[in-house]
């Protein structure tokens, strides 16, 4: 609120500017990134508020936009509902809008009211809660039972350095590595943790695991040869049957066959009795590297030939903006304990972009409301002096008199 003085200008009237609009939350897909990490300790991010209008009519300065930046196969979404799939670098939703600005008392100048004392807040920016979750984008997944060499075979094939223990499950993220093949070619390959029976039913936190396979090209099955055939047969057709109960499209997910630790005898010969007559068989030791090269070259030329699985995920609600025109007049009225609470967009916006401070902008705002038909409504409820009346976040003293 503002007026212009100066020298000779007697009567120079409102001035005061519009406040600038708050800044948007914008999550971006950035092909620089490669895991949610830098989310596990921050949560809670803010964009910047708009500035006060200024005499002079001189408008705020719009807020910036925070743009907060996730790795390509980043699905947000909220509660049950999908709100993005940002599947691409440079793909970006916005996740909560800032508010409007305020407006200045010379919005408010009429021919009657030359000198209005009245300036209006901005609207408050959406609060959203969102969830955020990887699903990694990979030309080849490994994919076995805990304990299988995954990790181990990650490692010896990109030089990446997960962790590696003799026990299940010490795989508990997903793992990324970049790998050379002997032509040159660069692939990448996700390490995903091992698999147990039930999987596809959620046993081990299988689905989480198995939905980070969707976007591979191509599957490698580690598969522990060191306990002997049967025990190695039975790995195999466990992870088979998680796959196929996964979904179609996974089990026909093409795959090759990694028959790991010949550096042990029983591996050795379990291998060579798996593999007897599978082109798609590779017997190797992912601990002393024996046989990695050739699987990882037959893996990129397999994979060479597969384009990138699609998978949609459809946004809930329109992917536009709809505009919908709500009178004042659209507000309902019902009882909260001993008080009324009115509820309605239009209504409760135009309350809580008032200055309840100012007694100018209160009985302007006292004025809106009984044109609306909010003393009306309230009187046909039962409202009598006295009552209370809460819309949105204020609460009021209804009056026969003032509304």
């Amino acid at each position: 609120m503002s007026f212009r003085r100066e020298k000779y200008v007697p009567a120079g009237g409102p001035d005061g500017g519009d406040g600038g609009r708050g800044g948007d939350v914008v999550i971006v897909a950035d092909s620089n990134d490669t895991s949610l990490g830098a989310f596990h300790e921050r949560r809670v991010f803010r964009a910047e508020d708009g500035r006060p209008g200024e005499a002079a009519k001189r408008h705020g300065r719009d807020g910036e936009d925070l743009r907060l930046q996730v790795p390509p196969g980043t699905v947000v979404s909220e509660g049950d509902a999908v709100v993005a799939d940002l599947d691409r670098p440079g793909t970006q939703v916005v996740a909560a809008r800032g508010g409007a600005g305020g407006r200045g008392n010379a919005r408010f100048a009429t021919s009657t009211r030359q000198a209005p004392r009245v300036g209006e807040l901005g609207d408050r920016g959406e609060r959203r809660s969102l969830h955020l979750e990887l699903k990694l984008i990979a030309d080849i997944g490994l994919v076995g039972l805990p304990n299988a060499g995954k990790s181990t075979l990650l490692a010896a094939l990109t030089g990446a350095h997960p962790r590696i223990a003799d026990y299940p499950f010490t795989t508990l993220f997903p793992n990324l590595g970049v790998a050379e093949t002997s032509g040159g070619r660069t692939l990448i390959l996700a390490d995903v943790p091992g698999l147990i029976e039930g999987a596809h039913a959620g046993a081990g936190l299988g689905q989480t695991f198995l939905r980070h396979l969707e976007r591979t090209r191509m599957l490698v099955h580690v598969v522990d040869c060191a306990a002997g055939v049967e025990a190695a047969r039975a790995a195999i057709t466990v992870i088979d049957d998680e796959l196929r109960a996964f979904g179609e499209a996974m089990a026909e997910r093409p795959r090759l066959l990694a028959l790991n630790k010949i550096d042990t005898s029983e591996g050795a010969d379990a291998a060579a009795a798996l593999g007897k007559g599978r082109p798609d068989a590779f017997a190797i030791s992912a601990a002393t590297g024996a046989g990695c090269q050739a699987l990882l070259d037959a893996a990129a030329a397999l994979a060479e030939r597969i384009p990138q699985p699609v998978v949609t995920v459809e946004p809930e609600g329109p992917s536009h903006r709809r505009y919908v025109h709500r009178s004042e007049r659209d507000f309902a009225i019902s009882r909260e304990g001993e008080a009324y609470r009115v509820t309605g967009a239009v209504v409760e916006r135009i309350v809580a972009r008032t200055d309840l401070k100012n007694d100018d902008a209160v009985a302007l705002l006292q004025r809106r409301l009984r044109r609306a038909g909010v003393d009306d409504g309230l009187r046909s409820a039962g409202a009598v002096e006295g009552d209370t009346v809460r819309i949105g976040e204020s609460e009021f003293l209804f009056s026969e008199g003032a509304g």
